[in-house]
């Protein structure tokens, strides 16, 4: 049976007024920001959290385009959303986001990142990024153990999370630890190894090089791998494929956060907001350092289908 609600929010912000609503079945429209396993399994989790909740969900790809992504935003308006979970593709599109939702008295929440300004927000769930860049640089820090090294960084997509993930990294960095080189690899393996190769070329006693995901990690590896040089690579995500990369000795550190928890508590975090239950309106999914000491104790990336 679908979830219902007796009363629901006629604006996005703290400062709305609540009006009385007829009972109806909600419906949630998802929209996700590209194609990459980060966004599958987000995807994934939030249709099966909603399944689970008897809630039905309309989900659109952004395909790491803003103005698809706005687009997207506007069809699921028009289509009579009860609210908007948002996987943003750029932090800069945010703001055209929030005011269409605001404008068609549509609650939005926002997944992986929040605004300074929350008041025409429903609520979001978010990843740390500073902390998540900070535990890598700690960890680059703990194993250079205050010798002089050098770091090259590869970047997601400019202007997304990415740039929030690179300035805590690049924030915590001990200075011991200089950074050579910094380029996008725009979350695609065969971009990210070009990158990697032409940061070993012209930096060819790089010590590190921390990547914004583990896919990048991989083609970042190939591309060290090829040149003869131990680059050891500090990442993020925590995925099967990452896990055993750490295993193998391809990749020697992540920082795990879920997209599976990530999407479940986007779901129940949105619903429970509907309902003007007591909870945090900015809450915040754990995130972990795994090393091959700690890959035991990893949590589950994706939900199985």
């Amino acid at each position: 049976m679908a979830i219902t609600i007796g009363d629901t929010l006629s604006g996005c912000g703290d400062s709305d007024a609540i009006t009385p609503a007829t009972k109806r079945t909600i419906t949630l429209g998802f929209v996700n920001g590209g194609n990459t396993e980060f966004h599958t399994c987000l995807q994934r989790s939030v249709e099966g959290e909603a399944t689970k909740r008897g809630v039905k969900v309309v989900s659109a790809n952004s395909k790491q385009d803003p103005q698809t992504e706005l687009s997207n935003i506007d069809s699921l308006i028009g289509q009579g959303v009860t609210a908007l979970i948002v996987q943003t593709v750029n932090t800069d599109a945010l703001k055209a986001d929030i005011a269409r939702a605001r404008a068609a008295r549509i609650p939005i929440f926002l997944t992986s990142v929040a605004p300074a300004d929350t008041s025409a927000i429903l609520g979001a769930v978010a990843v740390n990024l500073n902390e998540v860049g900070l535990l890598d640089a700690s960890w680059m820090s703990n194993d250079a153990v205050g010798a002089p090294a050098t770091t090259g960084i590869i970047a997601g997509a400019p202007g997304a999370a990415s740039d929030l993930l690179v300035k805590g990294f690049t924030d915590n960095l001990p200075k011991n630890i200089k950074v050579v080189a910094g380029a996008p690899g725009m979350f695609n393996r065969a971009k990210a190894r070009a990158v990697a190769a032409k940061m070993i070329k012209e930096h060819p006693t790089m010590t590190y090089a921390f990547v914004a995901n583990e896919d990048m990690a991989a083609g970042a590896a190939e591309a060290f791998t090829a040149a003869h040089k131990d680059v050891k690579i500090a990442t993020v995500n925590g995925t099967d494929a990452g896990l055993g990369a750490i295993k193998a000795g391809q990749i020697d550190a992540t920082v795990a956060n879920p997209a599976s928890k990530l999407g479940q508590k986007a779901v129940e975090n949105t619903l429970s907001l509907l309902n003007k239950e007591p909870i945090t309106k900015i809450d915040y999914v754990p995130i972990e350092l795994i090393t091959k000491t700690e890959l035991a104790q990893a949590p589950e990336y994706c939900l199985n289908e």
